[in-house]
């Protein structure tokens, strides 16, 4: 559709209505990162993050912004301590946070070695970065590889499609090791204000819920709904296991809606955080294949997922705009 209005002269420049910029931040926390910024014509812009596990940061569509962004900002991986408190002084939200490749949830040590909040994914930069215009679709590639000496060896390749009114996440991961491995992988899918506000609700398809906490059980009729802001009001977290992998976030007072979709046969469970704390004002959708119970929990639940040696496994996000 860009092609055809350069071809009849409308436009002089594919830019002028969709394109990808490489830019380097300059000051900050993430001072000495690249961002890789994507438009289209739809009026979606998105902020992709080669040094955070490729990684996307702020999104927004039609000029209003549809991410959370917490108030520590961007990160920089190599400013980042995996201590075991330290999760909360780095975590930048933005719309995807990618959680693995070995662990997710809380910190926990597992036969002698230690395994940060959210595992170590999100903190490695991207290999064999590329980008390229096919059509009407930006395409970002690149690898994140998670290793150690004498230990694992799991690779994710990740393909970034955008276009229109939508963001595609793609992605390979493959155990070169000699040995089987477990892994937790979990996609941490964050919005914000104004997407996310007091005039939003939720769409599930048919399924069951759980809860982590008792403060989650007590909010289990209002779990489709968002509340407005409250001060040091206390997270919720819930786990959804459907009959189909989609969510839909609707906010009718700015006429928007997010439609999330996931490859349910690797991704099994939807974790759902809910903070409507003032200043923490989030709402994680996050096709997972755990509980984010920790890896030691996971493998006391019996869902501690393993990959052979050798094997590839794909999983896949979708985000739409309406």
């Amino acid at each position: 559709m860009v092609k055809d209005f350069q071809d009849k002269g409308y436009i002089a420049r594919r830019e002028q209505l969709m394109g990808y910029r490489k830019v380097q931040l300059t000051e900050g926390r993430a001072k000495g990162c690249s961002v890789i910024e994507v438009w289209t014509e739809k009026g979606l812009h998105a902020e992709i993050l080669p040094d955070s596990g490729l990684d996307i940061g702020v999104v927004r569509f039609k000029g209003l912004n549809m991410s959370y962004l917490s108030k520590n900002g961007y990160d920089n991986p190599f400013l980042v301590n995996p201590l075991e408190k330290e999760f909360v002084n780095t975590f930048p939200g933005g719309m995807l946070y990618t959680c693995g490749l070995r662990q997710a949830g809380p910190p926990c040590r597992d036969n002698e070695e230690w395994h940060p909040q959210h595992g170590r994914c999100h903190g490695i930069p991207a290999e064999e970065v590329s980008c390229a215009i096919e059509g009407d679709e930006i395409i970002i590639k690149g690898k994140v590889r998670e290793t150690a000496l004498f230990g694992h060896s799991l690779e994710l390749s990740r393909r970034i499609s955008i276009s229109d009114s939508s963001i595609k996440v793609d992605d390979e991961l493959v155990n070169n090791a000699k040995s089987a491995q477990e892994f937790m992988i979990l996609y941490h899918m964050n919005f914000g204000y104004p997407m996310l506000s007091e005039k939003a609700f939720l769409d599930f398809p048919n399924g069951m819920t759980s809860v982590r906490t008792d403060f989650s059980k007590a909010g289990l009729e209002d779990f489709k709904t968002v509340d407005c802001p409250k001060d040091n009001e206390e997270e919720r977290v819930f786990f959804h296991d459907l009959e189909e992998y989609w969510v839909k976030l609707t906010n009718p007072e700015i006429g928007i809606a997010a439609n999330l979709s996931w490859s349910g046969k690797t991704l099994p469970v939807l974790a759902h955080w809910r903070s409507m704390a003032s200043g923490d004002y989030a709402l994680g959708l996050e096709p997972a294949n755990n509980y984010v119970l920790g890896r030691v929990k996971e493998r006391e639940n019996g869902t501690l997922k393993t990959i052979l040696a050798g094997q590839a496994i794909e999983f896949g996000v979708e985000l739409r705009f309406d």
